[in-house]
């Protein structure tokens, strides 16, 4: 028997229990997908089906996913990856590796720290946040916890004075730079919302309650957290209301399905900054980004949440780069789970990935550390796949690295 209890001393151990409900929450998260699984559980139905869900069928959401499990590596060994530099430069600013947090709108709803939780994360891992226009924190609050780079989403709306007011804000509190999103003339139409009755702001019925009444910690945080509104637009123009229903209203209004190349040529000339074009979808719209002479364009199709069967980010970086890869940076958004996700878009010709939904699961999970550890994991994420293919460095992600399985597909 003494010899048995030597042989199992000598080969198990017992974790230490951790008393921290987050840090053992984030304990069991390996991956993104682990803190979607952990988010789902957390979040009323209605707000992880927000932050998850996508337009109709959701089948470009999930096309967005697969087209990664497309493509494959081509190892090269004995290279020496004894020492591997992450990092790389966007817009002429630094990033610690190759990403940029996506806009996203409404994120006080997965935590009250929301947008500000999130910005603090990004500083940290060095890599640009970017602030969605429909943000529930503003311009000025996020600029006050954060001197990481700083980008502003913004849309193409009917009012340009009230966004001319808010390219002001975002400069004067130093934002680098504008993500007009260019593919929403109208709103895709999100049938998970609907089934659920969700709107912005949300609703009150039973079922509504009883779904609070099942996720009690994020009930209590959310009733002593302060209302939730858009800041940006309120503060731009209080004649519209500052209450959420009037503004909803409102911002339902401002959405220009007149918008043309000729607005951006109205940014341009009311910005001095970089712009970035979110939401190209085509080779030839490329071209006309480069053309019109804005710095970079972000290949999305919203995360599949606007046009049910719109092409796929991933498969238009090798077209796109080759069209304009000289004369315009490319961001590849949508369906970045990994970083050898993100090593993949590198190699096909992206200068930079975009990822939203990753950092909502995170932050839903387990609030800012949640995000903390997301970006930490697709960081190594991306060495890790670097040193396993023989990249040294970003300059080393090169097209001889990858080959996409289905070639008919491209």
């Amino acid at each position: 028997m003494t010899s048995i209890v030597r042989t199992l001393r000598s080969v198990l151990r017992f974790r230490r229990f951790e008393i921290d409900p987050v840090a053992r929450r984030l304990s069991r998260a390996a991956n993104v997908s682990d803190l979607r699984r952990i988010a789902r559980r957390r979040l009323p139905r209605g707000v992880f089906d927000y932050v998850d869900g996508a337009a109709e069928d959701e089948l470009t959401a999930a096309r967005n996913l697969a087209a990664y499990r497309n493509v494959e590596f081509r190892p090269r060994v004995l290279r020496n990856v004894d020492k591997i530099d992450t990092s790389t430069s966007l817009l002429g600013q630094p990033l610690a590796f190759p990403l940029v947090l996506a806009p996203t709108g409404f994120t006080r709803m997965v935590d009250p720290e929301g947008e500000l939780a999130v910005a603090r994360a990004a500083a940290r891992a060095g890599l640009p946040y970017t602030l969605s226009t429909m943000s529930t924190r503003s311009i000025e609050e996020v600029a006050a916890v954060s001197e990481g780079r700083k980008w502003f989403q913004v849309y193409v709306w009917r009012d340009r004075g009230l966004v001319k007011e808010m390219l002001e804000r975002a400069a004067a509190a130093g934002y680098e730079a504008i993500v007009i999103t260019v593919d929403v003339p109208v709103l895709g139409r999100r049938e998970r919302d609907i089934r659920r009755g969700f709107t912005l702001p949300p609703k009150m019925g039973l079922d509504t309650i009883v779904d609070g009444a099942l996720h009690l910690p994020w009930t209590w945080n959310f009733v002593r957290s302060e209302p939730i509104t858009f800041p940006n637009v309120a503060g731009n123009s209080a004649a519209y209301g500052a209450d959420p229903l009037s503004l909803t209203d409102f911002i339902d209004t401002q959405f220009d399905a007149a918008l043309s190349w000729d607005d951006i040529a109205w940014f341009r000339s009311v910005w001095d900054g970089p712009i970035v074009l979110k939401g190209i979808q085509t080779v030839e719209d490329a071209r006309l980004a480069a053309d019109a002479g804005v710095q970079a364009i972000a290949l999305s199709n919203h995360g599949g949440r606007q046009l049910e069967g719109a092409p796929l980010p991933l498969e238009l970086v090798g077209p796109v780069a080759e069209a304009v890869g000289g004369d315009v940076e490319i961001i590849c958004d949508g369906g970045i789970r990994r970083g050898s996700d993100i090593v993949k878009a590198i190699a096909l010709g992206a200068h930079a990935c975009m990822a939203g939904r990753a950092y909502l699961y995170a932050l839903g999970a387990g609030g800012e550390r949640g995000v903390d550890q997301v970006l930490s994991q697709l960081h190594e994420g991306v060495r890790r796949t670097m040193a396993l293919t023989g990249a040294t460095d970003i300059d080393g992600v090169t097209a001889d690295l990858v080959r996409w399985r289905n070639q008919t597909s491209q």
